[in-house]
């Protein structure tokens, strides 16, 4: 293979948002009014003190592109916080996606609703084969290390949970 000199960056050479897919209503974990109303509440009252409101962006049910070398792995979180990074992207328009290695910045905290559907994956309890993506747990610590991630109580029966990834 032939190296360029000097090498291009993943910004240059991997998909952006606009060549990756942005939704895909056949997947598990649907909206229900929960799942709608939560993230609204989130998005008002996300307002982290040591940033300017135009350095926070905040996602929810947004495609989050994590990985520059399988690049079409992805995970959905329902809602999630980024601070030191502007609402449009590239300073001008809308995001379809979150795609990190376009981006830089990684969410700050995410917020995952359970649903009976996405429990297991949400708590990194399926079982993955080297050939396929990690769980949302997997990705959120030891990928991305958002240091917060926040699982709330639901109109399901389950727990509230959250964890804050602490270097030790």
């Amino acid at each position: 293979m032939l190296q360029v000199d000097p090498p291009y960056s993943p910004k240059e050479i991997l998909p952006t948002m606009y060549d990756l897919k942005s939704e895909d209503r056949s997947e598990p974990g649907l909206p229900d009014e929960f799942h709608d109303f939560q993230p609204q509440l989130l998005r008002e009252t996300f307002r982290p003190v040591t940033y300017p409101m135009d350095e926070v962006f905040v996602g929810s049910d947004l495609n989050l592109y994590y990985d520059s070398l399988h690049p079409l792995w992805y995970k959905r979180p329902d809602w999630f916080g980024v601070v030191g990074n502007t609402r449009l992207y590239e300073g001008r328009e809308l995001r379809l996606s979150y795609v990190i290695w376009q981006e830089v910045v990684s969410p700050f905290v995410v917020v995952e609703l359970l649903s009976p559907g996405t429990e297991k994956e949400d708590f990194g309890q399926t079982v993955r084969t080297v050939d396929e993506p990690p769980t949302k747990w997997q990705v959120y610590e030891q990928i991305l290390r958002v240091p917060y991630y926040i699982m709330p109580p639901t109109p399901c029966p389950c727990p509230s949970h959250w964890w804050q990834v602490i270097d030790v």
